[in-house]
């Protein structure tokens, strides 16, 4: 066969038959004008181009590769046409039949297109069911660790179900999305199955912001899940820390109530915040009414503060404050007493006072006063606290008490009778050096001429304590004295000064 055969005659047939044979891709238009070196080449181009594009991947050919190659084709065909108008054909001999042939082999680079579009499409199916995998994989592992370190996880892991979701609804990836969904539901609210509602408020509040970035389609029912859930919890959650005097447990009724106002769970705090306040009233008359006295200050001032939000309930959550600050109240006298026992002296005396005051006709008000001033007297004396005072008053001996200072004293004394009463400066009286003090001889309210502010009063026999102490100079030391009272002797007490070495009564 010679390299370079004759000129023939033009004939366009011819060559539109190389061009339509060198359109497959293969170079079979040049073969058949024998251009060996240019078939060659556009072998050498579609190997290439298959190199680049299999296997079928979800990018599919760069762009740049598919445009060189069709370019390369297009120059194929058209310099083959110009080459095959004036050049016979090798085989076959007849055109007609070659130019048959050209447009068969089209099919070809069509059907390797097609072929090549179907397995790019499943690539792309591949790629995105690899991408729901890896998002389950990722909420599997976020389960692991606690909402708040795996919230973002979640997040990312939403947002790739979101985009299969919208941006490849015809997936069978996004087929599997709303299955994927409830799993992810479930996974993120896991704390809520294992009962530890407190934990499960987070999470679940979270779930409830989900409709707002998915599909409903997606969610269906999902979409409302959480919420009876979340009002679950919070009441747990709230009921629990009200039990044990938890801070947040007014925080908890007031988003559920807030949230679900008419919700099953709502409708049961206004019962559990009652029986926090009866259980608390009970336990005054138990073994620690101190404990249950603050409780039920604290319930007060937390369901003032639960009231002033809840709506609808906020008139019974107010009855039940009032309840509870009035047991509150009556509750110290309890309170009061148990500290007396106890030998706390100083904290029975201002639970006392404090009683006195927040209940000014309580029928213990009279008792809770002589408490107040036998705690007093105890602190200077404590074998006074030995016995809880009574509200006796009384008797059949004479004790003379004069003051003997420059300012007014109070005098306080318990015993068999409990009390205190006044008495006013003497007048030219003055303070005792400790030296007089002490020596021998010495006895104060001794001025026979002198008047001395006094008040006698009546007392049983036993042994009574007394205290004296200015009424403006509270960092004084109090003076005090032990009286063993028997019938038959009128006893005379006397309060004084005395300075330098310190002041005392």
């Amino acid at each position: 066969m010679p390299s370079s055969p004759p000129p023939a005659p033009p004939d366009g047939l011819r060559a539109a038959t190389v061009a339509l044979l060198n359109l497959s891709g293969l170079g079979l238009g040049y073969l058949l004008v024998r251009r060996r070196l240019l078939t060659a080449v556009c072998l050498a181009a579609t190997v290439v181009l298959l190199l680049v594009a299999l296997p079928a991947d979800a990018d599919g050919v760069p762009g740049a590769a598919l445009v060189c190659y069709f370019a390369l084709l297009l120059v194929a065909a058209v310099h083959g046409a110009f080459v095959g108008l004036r050049t016979t054909l090798v085989w076959p001999g007849r055109r007609p039949l070659a130019l048959l042939l050209g447009v068969a082999l089209l099919a070809v680079p069509v059907g390797g297109a097609l072929w090549y579009d179907s397995a790019r499409q499943e690539a792309v199916q591949r790629a995105l069911l690899d991408r729901l995998d890896q998002a389950d994989e990722q909420v599997a592992a976020a389960a692991e660790h606690d909402f708040t370190g795996a919230e973002a996880d979640y997040r990312d892991a939403l947002a790739v179900y979101r985009d299969l979701a919208v941006n490849h609804s015809g997936s069978r990836a996004a087929a599997q999305v709303p299955d994927r969904l409830r799993t992810y539901y479930t996974t993120v609210a896991a704390a809520y199955g294992h009962q530890d509602y407190c934990t499960a408020v987070a999470p679940l509040k979270y779930l409830r912001t989900v409709p707002n970035s998915m599909p409903k389609d997606q969610l269906g029912t999902l979409a409302h899940w959480p919420d009876d859930r979340l009002a679950t919890s919070l009441y747990e959650c709230g009921a629990d820390g009200l039990a044990g005097d938890g801070t947040d447990w007014v925080a908890r009724f007031d988003d559920l109530l807030g949230t679900f106002p008419d919700s099953a769970q709502a409708a049961k705090v206004v019962p559990a915040v009652d029986a926090a306040e009866k259980k608390a009233a009970k336990a005054v008359s138990g073994s620690d009414p101190c404990t249950a006295v603050e409780r039920l200050h604290t319930l007060n001032s937390r369901i003032v503060q639960l009231s002033g939000v809840s709506g609808a309930q906020s008139g019974a959550l107010g009855k039940v404050a009032t309840r509870a600050d009035r047991s509150g109240d009556a509750g110290e006298y309890q309170c009061g007493v148990k500290q007396y026992k106890d030998g706390d002296y100083a904290k029975a005396q201002a639970t006392m006072q404090q009683f006195v005051t927040d209940n000014p006709h309580d029928h213990n008000g009279d008792r809770a006063r002589k408490i107040a001033i036998g705690a007093e007297v105890a602190q200077t004396l404590p074998a006074a606290g030995r016995k809880l005072p009574t509200t006796a008053s009384g008797g059949g001996i004479s004790v003379t008490v004069k003051n003997d200072s420059p300012d007014d004293i109070t005098v306080l004394y318990t015993g068999p009778v409990t009390g205190s009463f006044t008495l006013k400066a003497c007048g030219g009286c003055k303070a005792y050096s400790f030296a007089s003090s002490i020596t021998p001889g010495w006895e104060p309210c001794g001025d026979s001429g002198r008047h001395y502010p006094q008040r006698t009063i009546s007392l049983p026999p036993g042994t009574t304590y007394f205290v004296h102490k200015p009424k403006k100079d509270t960092s004084a030391t109090p003076g005090s004295d032990t009286a063993k009272l028997r019938y038959g002797y009128v006893y005379t007490e006397c309060a004084y000064t005395t300075q330098s070495l310190g002041s005392g009564y």
